[in-house]
Order: structure tokens, then sequence, then C-alpha cells
């Protein structure tokens, strides 16, 4: 063998050697992350036989295992959260019948009707998603449905505008748990390289109430008002609250909770459920790895926690002409039934562009560039309304509205769970933090669109496009802030490949390994 032969062998011979100790190394780093989270000892081997299987085997173990989640989990969060929006937007619905008058309606009141919920729904926001935590979700996220229901049905019994405006404030008090906690829950079963698609189908039942609200309402509005005496926007509380309470309790025996505890998958595959989130986020997602105060706490001190926050918040402000999106187009001159029934075209489109770009946002591991170029198509629509009053022109516009504004948001959701991937309590507050937060929005949003700004609403559209820059910059920002946080995790990872090779090492070096070797957020 001459010289460059045994160079290329002893080469070989080397980049093999440190392949085994990286796959060794990422094996231990799994297990030690698994027992620092409470894992068992005897999921902890299995753990290891996961990481000594082949690639074949382990496409086949997940698509069997996503198949299994995915019919459980999804089609029920889907309709839960269609029916959460629609009983929180039947509103908008309800006033092209004879809400206003009926109830002595003028000004502001529909705007502080509106608003008022957002009042109920922040108190409520951290409380719920801590205890979510402690209690079985399928029956906390069911029961909390369940009462929101009734108190949407009442609202068909109010006869004064005050009666109306307590009824929204506890629709608010009750409806705060889910969202958060269905985002949560996902968040308990899909690996961040999933989540975004999965929130993007959790998310549809938005787009999905919109569409069938303005069906709904327009058949309710057509058909039964003055029906045995009762207004038209009265069956609609009444029809939708009562398909509300009946989901409820078909979900407390539908819905999955944790991975440990789920009884129609197999002992392995509950625990290769449980080894693919510590593999993939490098801690286990134990609910009681870390108390409540502990979370809290982490939360609190992670700064990132604060512009994600601020993103969240300025990515809903950015879709408040939801609220009013009949109103808006109604400036087209159509009468209410057909103006309900042109809303559904574009709440259609919505949604399969979000089926789209999600799933572009997770094939392509981005964030932030999607967020970006979605967030100007909103701009563009925001000015086009507000510059033309041609009915064509404007109708055009109020397709790009939400075209760009939901699914940026979809993305956004996506990218603060998976940037807070583990302890499970500390994603837990950030979750409900950030919507707490960002839901502030909705209350003064509302009054972006006084009616007596129609039909250009020209504050409301400047002010929106306005917005939607400001969501463009800080996209840039956390863009930049966890771009700066990989550089840190590829040092990370060169300092353990020296150690795993004999050179020296520090206690800070090992703290700094919770991660697990190759994990980098998403950008």
């Amino acid at each position: 063998m001459d010289d460059g032969e045994k160079i290329e062998a002893s080469a070989t011979s080397d980049s093999s050697k440190a392949a085994n100790e990286e796959a060794e190394h990422r094996k231990d780093a799994v297990a030690e992350a698994a027992r620092t989270g409470g894992v068992e000892e005897d999921q902890v081997a299995l753990f290891r036989q996961f990481e000594d299987a082949g690639q074949e085997w382990h496409d086949d173990m997940t698509k069997k295992l996503i198949r299994k989640v995915d019919l459980h989990l999804l089609p029920m969060l889907i309709l839960m959260y269609m029916l959460n929006f629609l009983d929180r937007n039947n509103l908008a619905q309800a006033r092209l019948g004879t809400l206003e008058e009926d109830l002595g309606m003028t000004g502001t009141d529909f705007n502080l009707a509106t608003s008022i919920l957002f009042v109920g729904y922040i108190l409520m926001q951290l409380p719920s998603n801590l205890l979510l935590t402690r209690v079985r979700p399928s029956v906390h996220l069911g029961v909390c449905m369940a009462i929101w229901g009734v108190i949407s049905t009442a609202q068909a019994a109010t006869r004064t505008f005050p009666a109306l405006v307590v009824c929204r404030f506890f629709l608010g008090f009750a409806e705060a748990p889910y969202f958060p906690g269905g985002i949560f829950l996902m968040s308990s079963w899909y690996t961040r390289s999933e989540l975004a698609l999965r929130i993007a189908w959790f998310y549809c039942g938005h787009s999905l109430a919109n569409a069938f609200g303005g069906l709904v309402g327009a058949g309710v509005l057509g058909n039964l008002s003055g029906a045995h005496g009762i207004a038209g926007w009265r069956w609609l509380f009444i029809i939708e609250g009562s398909i509300t309470v009946f989901t409820a309790l078909c979900s407390i025996f539908v819905l999955p909770d944790y991975p440990a505890t789920t009884r129609w998958l197999t002992a392995r595959q509950r625990a290769y459920a449980r080894w693919r989130l510590v593999r993939d986020a490098g801690a286990a997602d134990e609910a009681g790895a870390s108390s409540l105060r502990a979370g809290v706490a982490l939360a609190l001190r992670d700064r990132r926690l604060y512009l994600f926050t601020l993103l969240q918040h300025a990515s809903l402000l950015s879709q408040t002409f939801q609220y009013f999106f009949p109103t808006i187009v109604e400036t087209l001159g159509y009468p209410p039934v057909q103006t309900l029934l042109l809303t559904v075209p574009v709440w259609v489109l919505v949604f399969l562009a979000s089926i789209l770009v999600t799933y572009t946002s997770g094939r392509f591991a981005d964030r932030s560039f999607h967020i970006i170029a979605l967030v100007f198509i909103s701009l563009a629509g925001n000015v086009i309304v507000v510059a033309s009053l041609n009915t064509a022109v404007r109708f055009f516009a109020l397709f790009l509205l939400p075209l760009g504004a939901v699914p940026a948001y979809q993305i956004l959701l996506a990218w603060v769970s998976g940037s807070f991937p583990r302890p499970l309590v500390k994603r837990s507050v950030v979750i409900s933090f950030t919507n707490m937060v960002g839901n502030t929005a909705n209350i003064y949003g509302t009054y972006m669109y006084p009616s007596s700004d129609g039909p250009r609403y020209l504050k409301g559209g400047a002010a929106t496009a306005a917005d939607c820059l400001l969501i463009a910059v800080l996209a840039v920002v956390a863009r930049l802030v966890l771009s700066r946080q990989n550089r840190e995790l590829a040092a990370r990872d060169a300092l353990l490949e020296a150690e795993a090779a004999g050179g020296p090492s520090s206690p800070e070096d090992r703290d700094a390994a919770s991660a697990p070797p190759g994990f980098r957020y998403m950008l």
C-alpha cells in the first residue's frame, strides 16, 4: 500500500470513528435529557433502541404514528376552533339583521360589544393554560367549550344592550382557554418541522368559520327571520350555540391527552412519540418536569418572549378588519344576504392559501421570509381598499386583506411554539402570554373601523397598512436574534466534539448541551 492509500485509509478510519462517536454522544445526550425530564428508566432503554434503528424503520414508524395522531387530534380540534370563532364572530352576521335596532344600539355600541369579549378573553389566558398542564386536556378543553356554547346561546335571550355586553364579556372568558390550549396540545405531539402544517390545518377552522358563517348567516337571516316570533339574529345564536354544546360533549371522549397517557397507542408507540419530542427539542415533554412557578420564571426571564409577544400583537392587529368584514363588504352596495354570500369565496381562498404556504414554510424550514412576503400582500390590500371606490377593484382588494394576514399569523404561531420547545410549563406560559398580550390588539383595534368612516375606512386601512410594515420589521429582528443563537449553538457543538476527542471542556459547555447536537432554531 503506497503512502497516498495509507493516508486515505487513515482519513476514512478517522471519519468513521468521528461519526460513531457523534452517534454515541447523541444517544447519550437524548438519554440524559430524558432522565432529566423525569422519563422512566425502561423508557430510556427504549429510547436507546430507537437511536440504533435504521432510517427505513423510523420512516415507517413515524408514518404510522402520525397518521394515528392526525386522525384522532386534528379533525376535532379544527371543528372546535371553527365553532370557537363562529360563536365569537357571529355578532358581525347578526348586525346585518335587526340586532342593533332591537337592542337600541347606536354610535360605537357595536364596537364595544365586539371589544368587550377580548377583555374577558385576556383575563383568562394565563390561568387557563397553566391549569392545562395539570388537568387532562380533553376534559379541560371540552368543559370550557360547553360553557361558552351555553353563553353563546344565551345571547339570543338578551333584550337590552347592557345584557348583550355582559354576555359577550363572559363569552370571552369561557373561550379563552381553547386557542392557546389547542396550540399547546399540538406542540405536545408534533416536532417543530411538523407543527406549522398542523397549525395551518387547525387554524383553517378560522377560515371555515368565516366561510360557513356567511352561509349560515345568509340562510338564517333569509329564511328564519320572524319564525315563531323570533328575530333572525336570535335564531343565529340559538342554532350555532346548540351545535357548540353538542360538539363539546363529544370532544371529551375524542381528544387525546399527552403521548405518555394516550390509550389508543401501543406502549411502543407511546414511547416512540415521547422519544421524537426529546430528540427534536433536547428535553422530555413531561407535565411534571418543572413546577408552575419555575415555568413562569423561565418564560419571563427569556427576552425573546417579549419580542415574539410584540410580533404576535402586531399580527393580530392586522386582522381586526375581520370582525367588520361583512360590513366592509356591504360597502360594495349589495343587500345583506348577498353580502354574506360574497364573503364565502374570500375565506375559501384563504383556507387553500394557508395550507400551501404553511406547507412550504415547513418544507423549507423558513418562518420569517414567509411572514414578510405575506404581510406585504395584506398591506397592498389595505392600500387599495382606501384608495379606490370602484366595486371590482375593492372586491379584489378584499381578497388580499386576509390572504396575507391570516396565513402569516399561522406561521407565526408555529414559530413561537418551536422557539420555546421545553420545558412543557414554560412553553405553556409563552403560548398563553403571547396570546394574552397579543389579543389586547382586538380591544382597541375594533375601534379602527367606525361606521362613520365608511365606505373608505381610511383610518383603519392606513393604520393596518402601517402595522403590516411593523410586522415585517419585527420578523427581520426575530430572524437576526435566532440566527445569533444558532451561531452560539454551533459553537457549543464544536466544543462538544472537541470534548469527545479528548479536548478541554468546562461545566458551562455541558450546561449548553441541554439541546441535542445539531439543534437549531427555525428562522
